[in-house]
């Protein structure tokens, strides 16, 4: 055979015989680049070396991200408490009917019914309708900045609904379809808490009561009402503090009302005065922690804030100039302001008398009759009328033998005429028997209360005003 027919055959095996010694060359030149553990046969040492690489190498990867954590900023430290939560209330639909869509409003300062009304597109004739109904009126004409009224309309912006609250624990819910009214009554849920408020006077007693959490109302009735007949609020000063335990309403974690005050103490000019809620024959009153009412039979000033501007006594008559015997007292102020009635009463007399011109005379009982005189108009009164105490019986005028605005008011006993700023005023009925038995027994547990709240606040108040001295010392 010759290499012209075996040619193929030994080209193949040369190409292959190259190619091996390629290959041959090429390991050599790469395994010379290694390291010489790589270009011998590995020992046991050799596997022991890598094996201790390979775990350090997972080690570095589980603990470095742990480090790249800590340089992050550290997160505020927080406490969670557990609170006790009312449970969760069921809110009305948002639409009474398909297609009729609630559109809720916030009454403001000054907005009347008919004003919101007439913001909302809805004519007067549709109002009228809705005050119509019983028991409506008296709530919507008398709303409070801050009241909610919903109006349902339809596509054509015509009334289909209306929803109002008529009290705390009432929300009523109209339907109208023409001149018919469907009207619901929902029932709101309620709660009742007790709370102790105390606060120290700084400039006013308005703002420390705010301050406390008391309402505008609350103060009101302790100042007015509580403390009134023992306590000048004008003289009031800074130091002077109080307390009072407060009967509140919750609604859906909302405070409503004002809140009833059950006790309170006021301590101003080195004496404490107490006032305790009890109800006698079915009416509210303040008492002394001995059961004595706190409202006395008479206020000696029928007139807020008026000046004494002619004493009891002879005198020479302004108007006749004669001397002549002042049967009462006179009280200076503006035309219109109110004139209350001194204690409570029966309507005697209104009308005019000669030179007292516009007159009322009240009968309060045993023989106690007072007289106010020169009133420029009269109050919602007539004769044989009961009166409370304070309510308003007319207002200060001019009428008569007067050279200017002012309230002559007499105070008699059996017909005699007695000094109103002098004469010893009848005491009050105490509370006796078993009505003095539950009033000792609710109003124990009241003082209680404001003890506790007062060595509290004050005794730590006091810790922290001594802790500077001890440090000095």
């Amino acid at each position: 055979m010759s290499l012209t027919e075996h040619g193929p055959v030994r080209r193949q095996q040369f190409h292959q015989r190259l190619g091996i010694l390629h290959h041959t060359h090429l390991h050599r030149t790469l395994m010379a680049r290694f390291p010489a553990a790589f270009n011998t046969r590995w020992t046991r040492r050799h596997w022991l070396h890598a094996s201790l690489f390979v775990t350090v190498g997972v080690l570095l990867a589980t603990i470095v991200p742990g480090f790249s954590s800590q340089l992050q900023p550290a997160t505020p430290l927080h406490a969670t408490l557990p609170l006790s939560l009312p449970p969760q209330t069921v809110k009305p639909p948002v639409a009474s009917q398909p297609g009729h869509q609630w559109e809720v409003v916030q009454v403001q300062p000054g907005q009347t019914l008919g004003g919101l009304f007439s913001q909302m597109g809805v004519p007067a004739r549709t109002m009228h309708q809705i005050l119509e109904q019983p028991g409506n009126r008296e709530p919507l004409t008398r709303l409070r900045p801050g009241a909610e009224l919903a109006f349902a309309l339809d596509e054509s912006r015509a009334l289909r609904g209306f929803r109002f609250d008529r009290s705390p624990t009432q929300r009523v819910e109209l339907s109208l379809a023409g001149d018919k009214v469907h009207e619901k009554v929902l029932e709101r849920a309620t709660t009742t808490r007790v709370a102790v408020t105390s606060a120290e006077i700084d400039h006013s007693l308005y703002a420390a009561g705010r301050k406390a959490g008391l309402s505008p109302a609350a103060i009101a009735v302790m100042t007015d009402q509580i403390f009134s007949y023992d306590i000048d609020f004008k003289d009031v000063q800074p130091g002077d503090r109080f307390s009072a335990v407060v009967e509140e309403t919750w609604r859906e974690g909302e405070r409503v009302g004002p809140g009833r005050i059950l006790a309170a103490t006021f301590a101003t000019g080195g004496k404490t005065y107490t006032g305790f809620r009890f109800e006698r024959e079915g009416k509210a009153e303040y008492f002394t922690h001995d059961g004595r009412p706190l409202k006395k039979s008479f206020i000696r000033m029928p007139i807020p804030y008026a000046r004494l501007s002619s004493k009891f006594g002879a005198r020479r008559h302004p108007v006749l100039g004669k001397m002549r015997m002042h049967k009462g007292v006179d009280y200076a102020a503006t035309t219109g302001t109110p004139i209350m009635a001194a204690g409570d009463a029966r309507v005697q007399f209104v009308g005019q008398q000669r030179g007292y011109g516009n007159v009322v005379i009240l009968d309060h009982g045993k023989g106690h009759t007072t007289l106010y005189a020169h009133m420029s108009r009269f109050g919602k009164i007539k004769r044989g009328q009961h009166v409370g105490q304070g309510s308003v019986i007319g207002y200060v005028g001019s009428t008569g033998l007067a050279t200017g605005p002012h309230l002559h008011y007499e105070f008699r006993v059996n017909g005699v005429h007695r000094n109103p700023l002098s004469v010893t005023m009848p005491p009050p009925e105490p509370l006796k028997g078993a009505e003095l038995a539950a009033f000792r027994a609710q109003a124990a547990p009241a003082m209680a209360r404001i003890e506790s709240m007062e060595r509290l606040m004050y005794a730590t108040a006091s810790a922290q005003k001594a802790a500077p001295r001890n440090k000095r010392g």
